[in-house]
């Protein structure tokens, strides 16, 4: 479990951002027989294929054909963005002593965890090029920019309940008053463009502290961006290591914005899920009364980690439906609907898990605190099928450097797994056969 978990952060270290999370799973895929679409060309698909299509560098939908005619499809999604500080157009702000970077929120971070800290910046540019623009990943790769607090002589309330500033408090000290003008310099030379070449620029700060694993017994480690890459990277890994079993389409979807509601054409409250079923249906000639009756009878898992309980704040969770980390998958419900899971599909990956011998668990919110929402219920009102929304446990979500539990990595891959090979035919509403 040592060995899946290092593996997850090594994931997570390469993928700053959305981009490099995308890059790192293309590449994966790359090394498993996947080739790549265009969502601006004709599809033509063959039982046995492996394919997948991007959409805006930061979203990526991989699936696998099978050899029998499709009649369903088995669908897991995560997201690849996590709360940070984007740099804003004119990002430079020059004074007579320092040169600090204009940032605002993406996502709802805990502001304080990103201060006094080494960071770096990282994204993409589009660059002009002799044959029109194109897009280029960017890493500072080093500690270029730190957000320094005020000492406590000047705030004396730090520590009681201070109510930290986007616009003031939060803008990173990139150099002295000779760094003016440096910072494009860098990011040219990191996408080895002259300065001039670049056009545009997505480019967000991220912690450079290292991960590590930790605990009496190792059982713990902590990383940036486990929120949402570690189902990112469990989803794949399971994707990649499952078997083709029986008529469904095997989908692995990776969508952008969730932080921030997910409404953009990279995320789950947009087409690009739909489109892409439509379009492999489509591809392998079934009619459009069989395509929909193929999403009706789908099943998917919507990913995205769930909150562990709290060692020192044990009255925030509810008495009877609190999680813990390597507790193994949470499957996570709410009346409200902020997940989609439902009896049925709470039914259906219990017994996914039983089958795969891995331990789940159920998380509920307590009914005075308003919990927060993920992808499953978003991308149902574009694709609507019965989905269970799961997660693992972790500490400290938000935070620029969270915490989960070792053993959950490997539960998580081993559940899903299971999940796209276990056999389940959709009978009619409300049954399913397995």
């Amino acid at each position: 479990m040592q060995t899946a978990v290092r593996a997850f952060m090594d994931f997570a270290a390469a993928s700053p951002t959305a981009f490099h999370a995308v890059s790192q799973t293309e590449m994966r895929l790359m090394e498993n027989g996947f080739s790549r679409l265009s969502e601006g060309e004709s599809w033509t698909l063959r039982p046995g294929d492996r394919r997948y299509v991007t959409r805006n560098g930061s979203a990526l939908i991989a699936f696998m054909v099978p050899t029998e005619k499709p009649c369903s499809f088995r669908v897991a999604a995560a997201h690849a963005d996590s709360p940070t500080l984007k740099l804003k157009e004119n990002a430079e702000d020059a004074g007579s002593s320092y040169v600090r970077l204009n940032v605002e929120k993406y996502g709802g971070l805990i502001l304080s965890t990103w201060l006094d800290r080494p960071l770096s910046i990282a994204g993409r540019v589009i660059v002009r090029t002799q044959s029109g623009l194109e897009t280029r990943l960017v890493d500072l790769g080093r500690d270029a920019v730190l957000i320094p607090n005020l000492p406590i002589h000047f705030n004396r309330q730090v520590n009681d309940g201070y109510a930290f500033n986007a616009q003031t408090d939060m803008l990173p000290l990139y150099g002295d008053a000779a760094a003016k003008g440096k910072l494009i310099r860098e990011v040219a030379s990191a996408a080895k463009v002259a300065v001039d070449q670049i056009m545009g620029s997505d480019l967000y700060l991220y912690s450079r502290v290292p991960g590590a694993v930790w605990g009496s017994d190792n059982e713990f480690f902590s990383i940036a961006r486990i929120d949402d890459l570690e189902c990112a990277y469990t989803a794949l890994s399971a994707f990649l290591s499952a078997e083709a079993q029986g008529p469904h389409i095997m989908i692995y979807s990776l969508f952008d914005n969730e932080e921030v509601g997910s409404s953009s054409r990279q995320g789950a409250d947009s087409t690009l899920l739909y489109d892409t079923m439509a379009r492999i249906a489509s591809a392998l000639g079934m009619t459009d009364s069989e395509t929909r009756a193929a999403v009706a009878s789908a099943f998917m898992a919507s990913a995205d980690n769930a909150h562990a309980l709290h060692p020192n704040h044990p009255e925030k969770y509810d008495a009877q439906n609190r999680v813990v980390m390597n507790g193994g998958v949470v499957i996570k419900h709410s009346a409200n609907q902020k997940y989609t899971t439902d009896g049925l599909s709470s039914a259906l990956m219990t017994e996914v898990c039983r089958r795969a011998g891995v331990p789940c668990q159920h998380f509920s919110n307590r009914s005075d605190i308003p919990g927060g929402s993920t992808l499953g219920n978003i991308a149902n009102t574009h694709a609507s099928m019965s989905t269970v929304d799961i997660g693992l446990a972790q500490l400290a979500m938000h935070s620029s450097y969270e915490t989960a539990g070792v053993r959950d990595v490997s539960y998580m891959t081993d559940a899903l797994k299971t999940f796209f090979e276990m056999p389940v035919t959709f009978l009619g509403d409300g049954r399913f056969s397995l």
